[in-house]
C-alpha cells in the first residue's frame, strides 16, 4: 500500500470542527481521526529537546561513557522523524487499505511557538496540508466551557490570530473555512473540495450536515 497523503484540521474548541471532520470523512478514501489531546506535541518536545542538546554538546566529550551527556550527540534527527511518523501512523491514524488521505483534527494549537510546532508536523508528515476552521468568536465564547471563563473572548482572539498567521505563512498548504458560512450555505465548501482536488457533491455534504456531530 502506498503512503497516504496527510491532512490536519487546525482550530479551537467549539468551532464546529467535529462537523468538518465528518464532512472530510465522507470523501472516499479519507480517514481523518478525532482529537488526541495534543499527543503529538509531546513528541515535538521530545524531538526538539534531543536536537537542542545534541547541537550544543561537544561530540568528543559526549563520546566518553564517563561524561554526563554520554551519547546525546549521536541523536539521529532524520531517522527520529521517520520513526515518529511510523509511530503516529500505526497507533493514532491507523489508515485502512483504501485510505488515500489521513490525519486528525485537533483543537489544541494555542502554543507560543506554533510556527515551529507546525514545521515539525510538516517534517514528520511530508506534504502535510492544513484545513483551518474558524467560527464567530462571540458565539464560541458563550459555548460550553468557554462560557465559564471570564477571559474567553481574549483567549479566543489571540488563539485565532495565531492560527491565521501560521495559515498565511503556509500559503497553499493551508485552506480556511468558516463554520457560520458553510452551515448557512453548504455550497461555500466547493472551494475546499477544489483545494483538496476532490469532486464536490452537494447532496453528500447536506446528508452529513443532517447528522448531529458533537459529544
Amino acid at each position: 500500500m502506498s503512503e497516504p497523503a496527510y491532512l490536519f484540521v487546525m482550530t479551537y474548541g467549539r468551532s464546529g470542527s467535529t462537523l468538518l471532520q465528518g464532512l472530510l470523512n465522507a470523501l472516499p478514501g479519507y480517514l481523518i481521526r478525532g482529537e488526541n489531546r495534543g499527543a503529538l506535541r509531546g513528541l515535538y518536545d521530545f524531538h526538539t529537546t534531543c536536537v537542542a542538546e545534541a547541537g550544543h554538546r561537544n561530540p568528543e566529550r559526549t563520546a566518553r561513557p564517563t561524561m554526563p551527556f554520554f551519547g546525546i550527540t549521536g541523536y539521529p534527527a532524520a531517522e527520529a522523524l521517520t520513526g515518529i511518523r511510523r509511530l503516529v501512523t500505526e497507533t493514532l491514524l491507523r489508515p485502512e487499505p483504501d485510505t488515500r488521505v489521513t490525519g486528525f483534527k485537533e483543537i489544541r494549537w494555542a502554543y507560543d511557538d506554533l510556527p515551529d510546532y507546525v514545521e515539525f508536523v510538516r517534517a514528520v508528515f511530508p506534504g502535510a496540508r492544513f484545513v483551518v476552521n474558524t467560527r464567530d468568536l462571540a458565539a464560541v465564547a458563550q459555548s460550553k466551557w468557554w462560557g465559564k471563563r471570564d477571559d474567553a473572548a481574549a483567549v479566543l482572539r489571540e488563539t485565532e490570530a495565531r492560527i491565521l498567521r501560521v495559515a498565511d505563512a503556509l500559503g497553499d498548504a493551508a485552506y480556511r473555512v468558516h463554520y457560520d458560512e458553510y452551515v448557512a450555505d453548504p455550497a461555500t465548501l466547493h472551494g475546499l473540495h477544489d483545494w483538496l482536488g476532490e469532486p464536490f457533491d452537494l447532496e453528500r455534504v447536506r446528508a452529513v450536515m443532517d447528522v448531529k456531530h458533537s459529544f
